[in-house]
């Protein structure tokens, strides 16, 4: 199994990941501040739930911390893993969901997580899991191409093969399967990250290279969102731009309730419901099989953006590199 994992440094981590994400969400926005609720679950465990809202530039941003115990890992937890039905765990993560006023500012979602499983006869089982997503309602080539750099470059010292891999099993999570569409432009998905190590290593892996690739995700998350949202806050926009983004935030309504594991895993476990379902966007609707004017921008969010694609090595705007990731 190799090295024992430290799970206190990854709870000293996440909690002060939280504290850091919160803190720079709050100066960008200038104005609203997130409220702090603390919650403890009947089961084992808690965490802190910090929501902000009403804010000049975010609508809605939740940056939610837990760590849980239990006697039985959730049917979502061990649906890849049934040899560890039965067992008793203990599961930490940090999920933040950001939905800004300005429908030409993207909406976007970062989740960093660590499991570790026991079994009386065994030794335990850990892993890390994680990643972060962007959801354009507008999309911006230049924006698509500086989300995907950023991500690029936090995968790269742990090997060429990790960002394809990651990216890859982004595009295929954050899919709507029941409307053959992506939720957005995809990131970095990772799972099941353990004593195996990343893709493209020799298999040995080890506690102290997966944590230190997991930091290197959420350290990154800052550099590639809020350019973006400086970029783009101070837009022009009208009730036709707000209403397709009510509409499009139905579909990360959907995913989230119908598809996400995270969701499931919390409702499940017997997590704190209101925590749990902070990813949602506070205004959405729901217009009966609407499709978009041929030849509009909200035509061009569905042809160009919602399309799988190499942004990294898009060529066809020229842009600088991802800017270094900010310090968490």
């Amino acid at each position: 199994m190799g090295e024992s994992p430290d799970i206190e440094a990854v709870r000293s981590y996440l909690g002060d990941l939280q504290d850091r994400l919160c803190v720079a969400l709050e100066v960008l926005d200038g104005q609203a501040r997130f409220r702090d609720d603390a919650w403890e679950r009947a089961g084992g465990g808690g965490g802190r739930t910090r929501v902000l809202t009403g804010g000049a530039v975010f609508e809605q941003a939740g940056v939610n911390f837990s760590q849980v115990f239990g006697d039985h890992l959730p049917a979502s937890a061990t649906a890849a893993r049934p040899e560890l039905a039965g067992c008793g765990f203990q599961a930490m993560g940090v999920s933040l969901v950001v939905h800004p006023q300005n429908p030409y500012v993207p909406s976007s979602h970062l989740n960093v997580r660590f499991f570790i499983a026991r079994h009386p006869c065994e030794p335990p089982l850990w892993w890390f899991g994680g990643g972060f997503d962007l959801t354009p309602y507008y999309g911006f080539d230049e924006d698509c191409v500086h989300w995907h750099r950023s991500a690029r470059a936090a995968c790269r010292p742990f090997g060429e093969a990790v960002y394809p891999r990651y990216k890859q099993w982004c595009d295929e999570y954050f899919f709507l399967k029941h409307r053959a569409e992506p939720r957005g432009i995809g990131g970095l998905f990772f799972d099941d990250l353990g004593p195996g190590g990343l893709p493209g290593g020799d298999g040995t892996g080890g506690f102290a290279e997966c944590f230190a690739f997991l930091r290197a995700v959420a350290q990154s998350y800052p550099g590639a969102y809020l350019p973006l949202v400086e970029r783009h806050r101070a837009t022009a926009y009208g009730e036709r731009e707000r209403a397709f983004q009510k509409y499009r935030r139905g579909r990360y309504v959907e995913f989230n309730l119908v598809c996400d594991r995270g969701t499931l895993f919390g409702l499940q476990s017997g997590g704190r419901t209101e925590s749990i379902l902070m990813s949602l966007p506070p205004e959405v609707s729901f217009r009966y099989d609407w499709r978009p004017q041929p030849g509009s921008p909200e035509a061009r969010l569905y042809e160009h953006f919602l399309v799988p694609r190499d942004w990294a090595d898009w060529a066809e705007i020229q842009t600088e590199s991802a800017t270094p990731p900010r310090n968490l």
